[in-house]
């Protein structure tokens, strides 16, 4: 909108010039050529009179006018001789012009060009007798003018855009700064920053838009946080009933020798274990929806090495093996690479992306988590050998309560992904699905480094 503002304000102003500075830069240029045109033909008319005075007095004063004339001006003067004047002057060519002017009377004027003017400006006057004055005026300094004339004008419409332009852009930036502001603050909104709120500047009209925007965004926000709250507290609630419920339905197992009652005990737990799993989710969401805690430098392989040595014994269980990849850096440099994370972020990240990953791997499949830095970002990779996901599959992965067709996954609480992007994003990162090389899914996660992180 700037530069669309900026180019209007400078096409307005060019048009200015165009209707003011080439009408009067076409006047002068006229002017100009009238004014030597006139200049010449008084000489010639005057040189012709004396040309025509028929006496010696006469005669030798042309010849002493035509010779200052000649040092004086870039023209030059040739006179046809007479019976009673023969002049040291040079005599013109015989043309359509001199045979005008002697036999006919007739004044001519050649510029020698259509276009503005030639080389010289030929003038031929009759003179008394038979007799002709022609100047051959050289137009070199009429050029030299025409070019100051339309240069000076030329310079000054550059230095005017030039001007506009500069006063156009500080126009543009302060009609446009209430909406940037609004840009602004849309910006955060869709980055989930539900407190941003716009000043209210500029016109009334941006006044009352930024008004009712942040009105809105007040009112979003205490629905938004009332949510949150109902939602952890209800899941919260939750947890004490189902784990009571858990333990009467283990006793009731325990205590019950009927194969059929017991396989529907079984069941029962089942699904009060996968509603433990959901509750747990919806808190887990909810507190990572809530305010974002600050950031700060974590030691990526110390996490790392912690959540895989708390997931082996599970995977070992499955006959699953938890690897480090080979692209992970190793060394001293490895220890200090530093992330920009929240407290405890990372490691519900990788919870549930190893969760996941474990439940859909078959038995003596493996899962490899690797990390390298890129620039000013580092990117942790967790792959799996597992039945890998469809690219509907994958757009849809992070959704709430969203579970795959996996070996297992269908007794997950459609959660975890959804939690990932929520914390994620929350420290500024990014995360991701891809295909892994074979078969399987491969989860990418991109995290800011820190720029304490050694190289």
């Amino acid at each position: 909108m700037n530069r669309q503002l900026i180019r209007s304000y400078i096409l307005l102003v060019a048009v200015a010039i165009l209707l003011f500075t080439v009408p009067v830069a076409f006047t002068l240029t006229s002017q100009l050529r009238d004014d030597t045109k006139q200049s010449v033909l008084r000489e010639a008319n005057t040189m012709a009179l004396l040309l025509g005075g028929g006496d010696r007095i006469s005669c030798e004063a042309l010849t002493e006018v035509a010779k200052a004339y000649d040092e004086e001006t870039p023209g030059t003067v040739q006179v046809t001789p007479t019976s009673a004047c023969v002049p040291d002057l040079p005599a013109p060519s015989s043309d359509p012009a001199l045979d005008l002017a002697v036999h006919q009377n007739k004044v001519t004027t050649d510029w020698g060009s259509d276009f503005v003017w030639g080389k010289h400006l030929t003038v031929t006057v009759p003179a008394e007798g038979d007799a002709a004055v022609r100047i051959v005026y050289s137009t070199s300094d009429m050029t030299t003018r025409l070019w100051q004339i339309w240069g000076f004008r030329a310079a000054l419409a550059v230095l005017v855009l030039a001007a506009a332009a500069a006063i156009g852009a500080y126009a543009a930036r302060r009609i446009t700064a209430p909406l940037r502001e609004l840009n602004a603050m849309a910006s955060k909104f869709s980055d989930g920053d539900l407190t941003a709120r716009s000043p209210v500047t500029g016109p009334p009209e941006t006044q009352t838009l930024a008004r009712t925007l942040n009105q809105g965004a007040e009112r979003l926000d205490t629905l938004v946080a009332s949510q949150r709250i109902f939602v952890a507290d209800a899941s919260h609630q939750l947890r004490t009933p189902l784990t009571a419920l858990r333990l009467s339905l283990d006793n009731i197992a325990d205590g019950v020798d009927d194969e059929f009652v017991r396989e529907d005990v079984e069941q029962a737990t089942a699904e009060v274990v996968r509603m433990s799993r959901l509750v747990n989710g919806l808190l887990v969401l909810a507190r990572a929806e809530a305010k974002v805690s600050a950031a700060e430098p974590l030691l990526l392989r110390d996490i790392v090495a912690e959540r895989l040595a708390v997931w082996r014994p599970a995977a070992d269980e499955r006959g699953v093996t938890i690897a480090l990849g080979g692209g992970t850096r190793g060394g001293t440099a490895d220890g200090r690479l530093l992330v920009l994370a929240g407290p405890g972020h990372l490691d519900q990240v990788l919870d549930n992306v190893l969760s996941n990953a474990l439940e859909v791997s078959p038995d003596g499949a493996t899962i490899t988590v690797s990390y390298e830095p890129q620039g000013d970002e580092i990117l942790l990779t967790v792959r799996d050998q597992g039945p890998g996901m469809s690219d509907a599959e994958k757009s849809r992965a992070f959704d709430r309560f969203w579970r795959g067709q996996g070996l297992t996954g269908r007794s997950g609480s459609g959660l975890g992904l959804a939690v990932v992007k929520q914390l994620v994003t929350d420290d500024g990162g990014t995360v991701a699905l891809a295909d892994a090389p074979g078969s399987g899914l491969e989860v990418r996660i991109t995290l800011r480094a820190s720029p304490k992180s050694g190289g």
